[in-house]
């Protein structure tokens, strides 16, 4: 990807990248390593401390091929995911409510698993998650590059979540923000069963918005990282390694992180990015709208596939649209439908939706009702949540002690998830509190 916009007359709503001095802060050191540290669970993560009021965040990278070794690896869960996660309040401590979204992928059996984007909103309550099913070609490994954004709302503490720059959810229980050092925005790799994974290099992008309204790189001393397997070298080998890079000079520019499967991988220099693509005259791009709520589509279309992380700045109207329709991306919106692909007859059975839940949210599987997707209870609808999930649905409830899909010690109070009865994909899930947030 091309550098960042370092300086570009504002648009309507806000100052872009670059126009305001750097915070002064520190980095978050002893809070990364401690967040992102587990037995079972292995990050390549970066926390940042913008050291001032933050009331955006914003991510870019490609959806890479993720692949799983195609054996049976029982009840152990062999999962990756690439994310942005914003901590808007961190005055109480390090773990405070932050809102997660990033792109997902879960081996799910012998051969088969699934991929695609969704963002959570968790707490010390609770939580809950939701798929994203808006986007061009979210499920597909295509190399395609995609935004993640989440910008506070106008009024209240709560923040809206932008996919590929339109709205797919909001959240319900952030704190308000505070001044100084009070919040923290983390980018990065999670990996579960990393002997089973190949993850070629995902390039992540970041960058913040300011109290006033003006998207900036964090300063590289405001960066900490937290790399918890080996670097891959003669030494350390593939499938048991991370290879990384923190490309910053003094501004987070880029960083980029793999976990290969085989020494090959490792060896190997970063693939470069795919070149643009062309649809062609009668193509999606061609079929679009010259102008979509003031924004210009088919610079925003070139944009995304050749440097995302500067559309805000070089868009037409792609700056206030964000900050105020939050629908911006007419090629992106939600088309309705099941969007994962799956072969005939591939239907999930109820022992293996049984056996994913338990393993998931850490509770015995015979502590679980599971519904099929015959009864349509379970968690009720949000706006915007994957696109309401026309899909026919697994819906599985306990009201056992769970962690839900937080990485943490902490333990809530039941959990309701739905997943696909096409592909086995979790569509929704909320656990604790967060179940009864209206």
């Amino acid at each position: 990807m091309a550098s960042a916009c370092t300086g570009v007359t504002a648009l309507t709503a806000f100052t872009v990248l670059g126009t305001a001095p750097s915070a002064s802060a520190a980095a978050p050191k002893e809070a990364c390593t401690g967040l992102y540290n587990a037995r079972i669970t292995f990050w390549a993560m970066t926390c940042s401390q913008p050291g001032e009021p933050m009331i955006g965040g914003f991510a870019t990278w490609r959806n890479i091929p993720i692949t799983f070794d195609q054996v049976d690896t029982g009840s152990a869960t062999v999962q990756a995911a690439n994310y942005m996660r914003v901590s808007p309040n961190t005055s109480s401590g390090p773990l405070a409510p932050n809102i997660e979204i990033g792109l997902y992928a879960e081996k799910t059996g012998k051969t088969t698993h699934t991929y695609g984007p969704r963002w959570s909103e968790l707490t010390t309550s609770g939580g809950r998650t939701t798929a994203i099913k808006a986007g061009v070609n979210p499920t597909k490994p295509d190399k395609r590059n995609h935004t993640y954004m989440t910008v506070r709302q106008d009024s209240g503490n709560q923040w809206d979540v932008l996919y590929d720059f339109n709205k797919v959810g909001s959240t319900t229980k952030q704190l308000k923000v505070l001044g100084g050092n009070t919040n923290r925005i983390d980018i990065g790799l999670e990996v579960m069963g990393p002997k089973y994974i190949n993850i070629p290099s995902v390039a992540n992008r970041m960058q913040f918005m300011t109290g006033n309204k003006a998207w900036q790189q964090v300063a590289t001393a405001n960066v900490a990282k937290s790399v918890t397997l080996p670097v891959c070298s003669t030494t350390h080998k593939p499938p048991n390694c991370f290879t990384t890079k923190l490309t910053d000079n003094t501004k987070f520019t880029q960083w980029t992180v793999s976990k290969p499967r085989r020494q090959a991988a490792a060896a190997a220099s970063p693939a470069a990015a795919p070149a643009a693509r062309s649809d062609g005259p009668d193509g999606p791009v061609a079929s679009l709208p010259a102008t979509f709520n003031g924004v210009d589509q088919q610079a925003l279309q070139a944009c995304l596939e050749n440097d995302p992380d500067s559309c805000l700045a070089t868009v037409p109207g792609l700056s206030e649209c964000v900050v105020t329709l939050r629908v911006c991306n007419a090629a992106a919106l939600p088309s309705g439908g099941v969007s994962e692909d799956a072969p005939a007859g591939a239907d999930v059975s109820a022992a293996d939706i049984r056996a994913r839940a338990a393993a998931a949210f850490d509770v015995p599987g015979d502590a679980l009702a599971v519904e099929p997707p015959a009864s349509p209870a379970g968690l009720k609808t949000r706006s915007n949540a994957a696109n309401a999930h026309g899909d026919a649905a697994w819906t599985v409830t306990s009201t056992s002690s769970t962690p839900g899909l937080q990485r943490t010690d902490r333990r809530f109070e039941g959990f309701t998830a739905r997943y696909s009865a096409q592909t086995g994909a979790l569509l929704e899930a909320c656990w604790g509190d967060l179940c009864d947030a209206s």
